[in-house]
């Protein structure tokens, strides 16, 4: 199932409440002002501080 783009306009970081941006290759949303990159599981974006990764200096 893909991710449904649409959904950005909505979604928000669940710690800062800021703009989420969709990285189609790992499959993730990224929130650049927390450095968190949060997974998307069968279309579905994990919105959950506890399953967020911490965003690497390459990204």
């Amino acid at each position: 199932m893909a991710f449904d783009k649409k959904l950005l306009d909505i979604v928000a970081c669940p710690v800062c409440k800021g703009k989420l941006e969709y990285d189609k290759a790992a499959q993730q949303l990224i929130c650049k002002a927390d450095k968190l990159a949060y997974p998307i599981t069968d279309g579905i974006p994990v919105l959950l501080e506890n399953r967020a990764l911490p965003l690497t200096e390459s990204v």
